[in-house]
């Protein structure tokens, strides 16, 4: 496993998966590597955590359950949080149209490695409080056996 992470405080993740066996896999690998992780398995869940608990990064799936997806949540996060960053992940992430996700936000393919994820979430967190574009996070991806994970903006993944 990847060293901790050495910060001062650790970096508080709201996961958003409705897929309960992801969920809890990616929450205790982010766990083990030093995040406070906090998980929801809808939208409604996640903005009653937004609302009331300490998020400075948001991992949300697209394809949620429920009246509101992944892509309308993080659209009510920034309202909350203006400068929150934002990840989505989704098997179907590069469907998506650029200009239907949050600006900045970073799209990650289903699917991944938690040690990815949590090297993502941590420099996009990072370049948010540069005041850099979390679309410009410049990834090292880790080597799968059949294929590399890349991360981009929003609409423009490549595999």
């Amino acid at each position: 496993m990847k060293p901790k992470l050495r910060a001062s405080k650790p970096i508080h993740v709201l996961i958003v998966e409705d897929e309960f066996l992801i969920s809890e896999w990616v929450a205790q690998s982010l766990s083990e590597l030093g995040f406070a992780v906090q998980t929801a398995a809808n939208a409604a869940d996640a903005l009653r955590h937004l609302a009331s608990d300490p998020v400075d990064v948001l991992f949300t799936d697209i394809n949620l359950p429920g009246g509101m997806d992944g892509v309308a949540l993080a659209r009510r996060a920034r309202e909350l949080l203006p400068d929150l960053p934002v990840v989505y992940a989704s098997a179907r992430v590069t469907m998506l149209a650029p200009d239907a996700c949050v600006p900045g936000a970073i799209g990650v393919p289903k699917p991944y490695e938690p040690a990815f994820v949590g090297r993502l979430l941590t420099a996009a967190l990072h370049h948010a409080a540069a005041g850099m574009p979390a679309g410009t996070v410049p990834i090292v991806p880790v080597r799968r056996a059949r294929e590399t994970p890349r991360a981009s903006g929003c609409g423009n993944l490549r595999r």
